[in-house]
């Protein structure tokens, strides 16, 4: 158990959050949800101790073990993979380490025996026996089946670091786990066998993460971090979204009933004031008005773009074609011989090699070339392209967002661009600032702005949902499934692709697979065909 008692956290005089009385029991996985800056992983840095709150305290029971994610991928770089996880449980690996100084002493002594028998029954007692099995069936459960448990983690490539420091945080069945974006570039498989471990997890889980899908399967619970409070909900993330939009409706309907109330009962006194016989009853009702009152609704952080594309022109029947579309990498060959058509009602997500799936939506672009095949569009297409990489619009880009804005708007008034800028978040003087300073995710913003520009009826989206918080994602969720046009997208969110994909292609080294439906009954041919 956790206990969070009286926690404020303050930065320069502002608060990020106040008062915070929470407690966080076993069996439970707690959904760490907010707007950008709202301290979720502030917030974990301070439930993990490396982090002092202004005020209050964070009460843990003693003896109680807490893992928690590393997010440096270089730190262990000087040890073995398998050192690595067992680093997940410290005492475990002390004593490895003091074992073998005690047995390589050259002159060992009776007190030897005796602190060797202590630490050997602690070790048995902390599982060390089966340290490498377990650390074995974490890497193999994340894919990594092949690894050499021995190999030296500066050997290791970016993604497998990812989920070997993952697999140190679940090593040694802690009491605790927290866990700050988990899924951030795991694949599919990986995803899925976390989220059966987490829910087959008997301790407290707390977790931050984009991911809805994820969410809504391992969390018992969501840890809303909203008006510089925090507060615990039952049921996971759907239910929570819905619910705070339900109670924000009420509210809103309910000062619309008072607002209203207070309009009758001031037309009445402006009436009747100056009519000695309505004297007393205008008295009355101007009282009464005194003691109406709005319920107070709070500023939350909370804010939504508005993401929605529309088509200037109807396509027409022929909208793709793709016709054995060969690419090489890096003496990789990341596409082979790629066939597939598009029909005018496809919003297709392409999954599977994600170096593959760049190189087509280059080629499709027409930013990079094909080694052989060709394609074409429909005559009647119009295509936008989001790429994965959009640093050629930002770097070096001395343009504030207005000018930026502006080279991709056919209305070139401030009004207009202020406008659009204000409806995706930019307000008053962010507007004035240099694109080239812009965060990861306000870039995208900007680059969903330049597409909504071009009123095109095809879109190419590759892995906007990167850089997005939750209310961002939300946001260009609901406007694909909306757009009346194709859609051609690659995203990790699960939701993502299952609320907007009727069509899944698969690229992959053993070539295409084209299914139409959605992404579940994608997963379930695949399981069903053990590909």
């Amino acid at each position: 158990m956790i206990t969070v008692s009286n926690v404020s956290l303050s930065f320069s005089g502002s608060s990020l959050f106040k008062n915070v009385d929470l407690k966080f029991t076993p069996g439970n996985c707690y959904g760490i949800i907010g707007a950008n800056g709202a301290g979720k992983s502030t917030f974990l840095r301070i439930l993990s101790g490396e982090l002092e709150p202004s005020t209050g305290d964070v009460i843990i029971p003693e003896n109680t073990r807490m893992s928690v994610l590393k997010q440096d991928h270089f730190a262990y770089d000087q040890y073995t993979v398998l050192d690595t996880i067992i680093m997940g449980n410290e005492r475990l690996y002390q004593i490895m380490g003091e074992k073998d100084a005690l047995y390589a002493k050259p002159d060992f002594t009776e007190a030897d025996g005796e602190l060797a028998a202590e630490l050997e029954g602690e070790f048995a007692e902390l599982g060390g026996w089966e340290a490498e099995t377990e650390a074995s069936k974490l890497l193999k459960g994340m894919g990594l089946n092949d690894l050499d448990l021995y190999t030296q983690m500066s050997l290791v490539g970016d993604n497998e670091k990812v989920k070997i420091l993952l697999a140190q945080a679940l090593f040694g069945q802690p009491e605790i786990i927290l866990l700050d974006e988990p899924t951030n570039h795991l694949d599919i498989h990986s995803i899925r066998w976390l989220e059966d471990f987490l829910m087959d997890y008997v301790g407290t889980v707390l977790v931050v993460s984009h991911d809805r899908h994820f969410l809504n399967n391992v969390c018992t619970h969501i840890c809303d971090i909203d008006y510089t409070k925090i507060k615990i909900y039952v049921g996971n993330y759907d239910f929570w979204y819905d619910s705070s939009r339900l109670m924000q409706r009420l509210m809103q309907d309910q000062n619309r009933k008072t607002e209203d109330k207070i309009r009758e009962l001031q037309s009445f006194v402006s009436r009747f004031s100056a009519n000695k016989s309505k004297a007393k009853q205008a008295t009355a009702r101007r009282k009464l008005i005194d003691k109406l009152s709005f319920e107070e609704m709070p500023a939350s952080s909370r804010r939504y773009p508005f993401v929605g594309f529309q088509m200037d022109r109807e396509p027409g029947k022929e909208i793709l074609w793709v016709e054995n579309l060969t690419k090489t990498i890096d003496g990789v060959k990341v596409l082979n011989n790629v066939s597939f058509r598009l029909s005018k009602t496809d919003k297709v997500a392409f999954v599977g090699n994600e170096t593959a799936v760049t190189a087509l939506f280059k080629i499709l672009a027409e930013e990079d070339t094909p080694d052989s095949g060709s394609f074409g569009w429909g005559v009647s297409t119009t295509q936008s392209y989001f790429p994965k990489d959009n640093s050629k619009y930002f770097n070096d880009c001395k343009m504030n967002l207005i000018e930026w804005l502006a080279q991709f708007s056919a209305d070139q008034t401030q009004t207009y661009l202020r406008g659009f800028l204000g409806k995706m978040l930019f307000s008053g003087d962010d507007v004035l600032k240099e694109v080239q300073v812009l965060s990861g995710g306000e870039k995208v913003r900007c680059m969903l702005s330049r597409m909504m520009m071009y009123g095109s009826n095809v879109l190419m989206l590759d892995q906007l949902t990167n850089h997005l918080d939750l209310e961002s994602i939300t946001a260009v969720n609901d406007g694909l499934i909306a757009f009346k046009g194709v859609v051609l997208f690659a995203s990790h969110d699960h939701q993502f692709i299952e609320t907007i994909a009727n069509r899944i292609i698969e690229l992959g080294d053993e070539g295409v697979i084209d299914r139409l439906g959605t992404y579940e009954e994608y997963l379930e041919y695949k399981d069903s065909n053990n590909l």
